[in-house]
């Protein structure tokens, strides 16, 4: 086993002795796993510079992660199965996303109970570090990779900016941790910029920016930063590309991932639980989401010993892509930026590439294995019109709907943005300062998220297969270009309406002749673009082509995956990422007619709130049925629709940070 050691560095009562249910008080035990790998087994051969590292007196490359596991205080009171999250960027995510812990809940080692629907449930919630560049503290978790020995070579660093600034740390979002340049004197290095995603790219004079940082003694010279004489420009885009010699092994996270699944299984002396799991499920969320598509196209579901590592996987809002996680000099946490993330095969099955005249698929590795565990993938609006979603089931060049994988299941939830929405939504991101023009999108999509595990375990352990894959689709008229899709919401007051040549999308990406193992030559050269298809909406502006929540269903208001930036953040005929927006209906006719709204309003379309709420609970009723959503969760469905309802007739709402899911 690839895990030799666990030092326990905290075992405390979980939410102070909270009781859950049939299954009683958790415990949380929080570590670090020490993990030794031999480079030159088949199944560790993928990932890059592997190899490179230093070896024990075994041969084996040993590295540390994070680990942390609440677990029932009598296991057999629990249900058997444990999920393994994947901290997103540092961050806990799992247990405040499904239980629904209120928004304002701080990120903390010791997660929010929120309503306890996963303890509720039995299940033992584990977490292991995977990320190298997170700045590791008692709330963060993150692994210490390690190293490639003798590497020197090009990386590449975007910079993204909301506010005027002349120092940027050489890191994504100047947050995580950088990678050095190698010489201060080093004349090679180029900065680039571009005014929006897929602009050419300019050079900027090499006279106006260093390697520097400001400081209140001035400015001084620095291997981890960039400094811009007056400031870099708020909503463009720069790419700073130079020579590093400092080569963390990304891919260990991989196997972290892979290798934490037997650890839990086997019962030992190392292991804080019981272990003998009747399965083990994966979890991750937008950059982990990606992360697990990574891992699943690696084929890395098997361990060293053969066995398969995990029966079920949930990608959430994790689109097409992958990610920036096993390539020379990788910084996970980077997510835009043309690379290995952006490239083909998207869907399941194999297909054919017309662009690149490629042909594969993301589970081709796992299935000549013999080890493709049960997938359901789970998506917001915002996926799609970022450019990528659809290219998991549509080869949109080709204008065809792609076969589904009989192991797997894809839902949009309809007219979603990337996290779930609530009432009072600051539009300020909290991960990276960028601010949205309107209102934040308010639908809660946790029933939805919910049931999908739930049917995920039941797919497992009983064999009950799913509910259908619901998504856009060509052959249904439910996909359709955002140039005709934007045109819906120009009768809307106040909406402003994006740039569609400013979208986000997805092009052919070749990063040179070295690419297959994992060294690119930077900027990548990007080529055609991927045509790009969203959901088509009904005549309020409401997405068809997914699972649609009473809040879309018996609607109040318009809600997109999309919100233009905030004109001070610069660039606002663009979008921000992964950010939607609500548009209420007007309350009475005579308001809609005073501003000019197409929309019917509130009293045109029901009798009044007992009306409106009795037809919510009859979708809410209807999407139980259909298992696409809990019998559990009826309720909360019609408390959120109530909720909405009273502010599109006028509450006023107080606003609270938006919680951080990317």
């Amino acid at each position: 086993m690839a895990v030799v050691d666990f030092r326990v560095t905290g075992r405390e009562p979980y939410a102070g002795g909270a009781l859950f249910d049939d299954v009683g008080a958790y415990e949380q035990v929080d570590g670090l796993l020490t993990f030794a790998v031999d480079p030159e087994h088949t199944g560790n051969r993928g990932i890059v510079d592997l190899d490179r590292a230093t070896r024990d007196s075994e041969g084996r490359v040993r590295f540390t992660a994070d680990f942390s596991v609440v677990v029932p205080v009598d296991p057999a009171r629990g249900n058997g199965r444990a999920l393994v999250e994947l901290p997103n960027r540092g961050r806990r995510r799992m247990v405040p996303v499904f239980n629904r812990a209120p928004a304002s809940a701080p990120v903390s080692r010791i997660a929010h109970p929120g309503d306890g629907f996963l303890f509720n449930q039995g299940y033992t919630v584990a977490s292991i570090g995977w990320q190298w560049d997170v700045t590791q503290s008692d709330s963060m978790m993150g692994l210490n990779p390690p190293f490639a020995e003798g590497v020197n070579g090009q990386t590449i660093v975007e910079i993204r900016i909301n506010d005027r600034r002349t120092t940027y740390q050489l890191s994504d979002r100047g947050i995580h941790t950088p990678l050095p340049i190698v010489s201060l004197d080093d004349p090679t290095p180029v900065l680039y910029v571009r005014d929006w995603e897929d602009d050419e790219d300019t050079v900027v004079p090499r006279e106006d920016w260093s390697f520097a940082q400001e400081t209140a003694s001035g400015v001084e010279p620095s291997h981890t930063h960039i400094y811009m004489k007056g400031g870099f420009e708020p909503g463009k885009i720069y790419y700073v590309v130079y020579e590093t010699n400092s080569a963390p092994i990304g891919g260990a996270g991989l196997i972290a991932l892979r290798d934490v699944a037997p650890f839990l299984r086997a019962p030992s002396d190392h292991n804080p639980t019981p272990g003998k799991f009747e399965a083990v499920y994966a979890w991750g969320v937008s950059q982990t989401g990606r992360f697990l598509r990574h891992f699943m196209h690696l084929g890395l579901n098997t361990t060293e010993d053969g066995e398969i590592a995990y029966e079920g996987i949930l990608p959430h809002v994790a689109g097409a892509r992958r990610g920036a996680f096993n390539h020379r000099f990788a910084q996970p946490s980077n997510q835009s930026t043309p690379i290995w993330g952006h490239v083909f095969p998207f869907a399941d099955l194999p297909s054919n590439d017309t662009l690149t005249e490629e042909s594969g698929g993301l589970l081709d590795t796992l299935r000549a294995a013999n080890a493709v565990p049960k997938v359901i993938y789970t998506n917001s609006s915002a996926e799609y019109w970022r450019g990528d979603g659809v290219l998991a089931h549509i080869d949109t060049a080709a204008n065809v709907d792609l076969p589904e994988a009989p192991g797997s299941r894809s839902y949009l939830f309809a007219s979603t943005q990337h996290g779930p929405g609530h009432l009072g939504q600051s539009r300020t991101n909290a991960n990276d300062g960028s601010g949205a023009r309107h209102e934040l999108n308010v639908t809660d999509y946790s029933p939805l998220l919910r049931a999908s595990l739930v049917n995920l375990d039941r797919w497992v352990m009983e064999g009950i297969e799913p509910p259908p894959s619901m998504h856009p689709r060509l052959s249904d008229g439910s996909a359709a270009k955002r140039s005709v899709v934007l045109e819906t919401f120009r009768g809307i007051p106040g909406v402003l309406v994006p740039d569609v040549d400013r979208l986000f999308y997805l092009r052919t990406v070749d990063l040179g002749a070295r690419s297959a193992e994992g060294i690119g030559v930077y900027p990548a050269v990007e080529g055609d673009y991927y045509p790009s298809h969203v959901s088509a909406v009904d005549a309020d502006g409401n997405e068809i082509g997914g699972i649609r929540l009473p809040d879309i269903e018996v609607p109040v208001g318009t809600h997109t995956g999309w919100n233009p930036r905030a004109p001070e953040t610069g660039s606002p005929e663009q979008v921000v990422p992964m950010q939607g927006t609500t548009a209420f209906f007007a309350s009475t006719r005579a308001e809609r007619e005073q501003s000019g709204d197409t929309r019917l309003s509130i009293e045109e379309r029901y009798e009044g709130r007992d009306d409106y709420l009795a037809r919510v609970r009859a979708v809410a009723e209807r999407l139980a049925a259909g298992r696409y959503a809990l019998a559990e969760d009826i309720e909360l469905m019609v408390a959120n629709a109530a909720e909405r309802y009273d502010a599109a007739v006028g509450s006023i709402v107080e606003a609270e940070p938006q919680p951080a899911n990317d």
